[in-house]
């Protein structure tokens, strides 16, 4: 190694670290958020905060090596998104109105994610940050990983049909070990009302790395889901599973569609039709009426595993509305586990991640 590029892996050494410590505060952010805890959690934040803008500054005026020019670019990028995610959580109490400041400095999240992934095979801390806890030291995974063509044609995550948000469009992650001579589970996520696939694949992305499987995150048609119409963005999810099990040899039996608030309300009424080729749903923080039910098809609710998840804490959508789902899926013949998290707020549980897909593997 020539001594110019010494300070440069110096402070690569160095840029990582407070780059994942940065993702895994705003993470931890997202999970918590709560107009009543908000504070409380930007001081959290605040002490994870360590000097990640002057490790961005310092990085933009150093020279690097062109050979690694595409890192420089991945985690410049990476950095600035996190810390402007960081430096807008920080500011909310300062807002006008701070919950929703709040959670909109944690849109940057995805992008921050999105940035510094194609360093996962290359720096191992990062590759770490994109498996699940418990697997991180998994032998024969690791050696998956580092055997897989991260370059190939048709793995990692794409968007397709335009830029990651387009209306219409979908966000999809493909394991880089990928192997069509064996099926593949699917998840289907779906956003919630003000959210996009291309942000919200990246909720997925970890646990499908580590575990093998291929999730789509399709954008709503409009500002939200046609909770009113489901057959308009219905159609459009069916065309977009029908397309991707064109390309990829995809499970038929194990097809989980899931989502968040108005992308769990969607699940329901998307979910709960006649003739829908998905075998499990989960929805998680969702609104239900008994419209839902009505429009549903009795045959279809027989058996059906459905996953319900809940927090006590949610301040949008009171809890009752997933008690009054699970009685009314269990009285017409569903199958459903009920998970109501006490200190879940209004916001998607990452960790609750794991355990549907335990009990999707459970109940195929």
């Amino acid at each position: 190694m020539t001594a110019p590029q010494e300070p440069v892996i110096d402070l690569i050494a160095r840029f990582v670290p407070a780059i994942l410590r940065g993702l895994h505060a705003l993470e931890f952010a997202g999970r918590h958020l709560d107009p009543s805890n908000l504070p409380q959690l930007i001081e959290a934040v605040r002490q994870q905060d360590q000097g990640l803008a002057a490790l961005l500054a310092q990085s933009r005026k150093m020279e690097w090596p062109d050979r690694l020019s595409p890192a420089r670019e991945c985690l410049e990028e990476s950095a600035a998104r996190t810390a402007e995610g960081i430096a807008g959580l920080l500011a909310a109490p300062a807002a006008e109105q701070p919950i929703v400041a709040a959670y909109r400095s944690l849109r940057t999240y995805a992008r921050a994610a999105e940035a510094i992934y194609p360093m996962a095979p290359h720096l191992k801390p990062v590759g770490r940050f994109f498996l699940e806890a418990a697997h991180r030291d998994d032998i024969e995974l690791n050696a998956r990983l580092a055997n897989a063509d991260h370059a190939r044609d048709g793995v990692g995550a794409m968007h397709v049909n335009g830029p990651a948000g387009t209306r219409g469009a979908f966000s999809l992650y493909v394991p880089e070990y990928y192997d069509p001579a064996r099926t593949w589970p699917l998840v289907v996520a779906l956003h919630g009302g003000s959210g996009n696939g291309g942000a919200f694949l990246w909720n997925w992305v970890r646990e499908a790395r580590t575990r093998g499987f291929i999730v789509i995150a399709p954008t709503a048609l409009g500002s939200t889901w046609s909770l009113m119409d489901p057959e308009t963005d219905g159609a459009n999810i069916d065309r977009i599973v029908d397309r991707v099990a064109a390309d990829w040899n995809l499970d038929s039996g194990r097809r989980l569609l899931t989502g968040m608030s108005d992308g769990g309300t969607f699940t329901y009424a998307l979910g709960l039709r006649g003739g829908c080729s998905f075998t499990h749903l989960a929805p998680i923080a969702a609104s239900f009426h008994p419209l839902l039910m009505a429009m549903a098809d009795a045959d279809r609710l027989r058996g059906l595993p459905v996953n319900i998840v809940h927090g006590t804490q949610d301040w949008m959508f009171p809890p009752e509305m997933a008690q009054m789902a699970h009685r009314s899926l269990a009285q017409a013949g569903a199958t459903v586990t009920y998970r109501e998290v006490a200190d879940l707020s209004h916001t998607y549980p990452r960790d609750e991640n794991g355990r549907i897909l335990d009990w999707l593997l459970l109940n195929s």
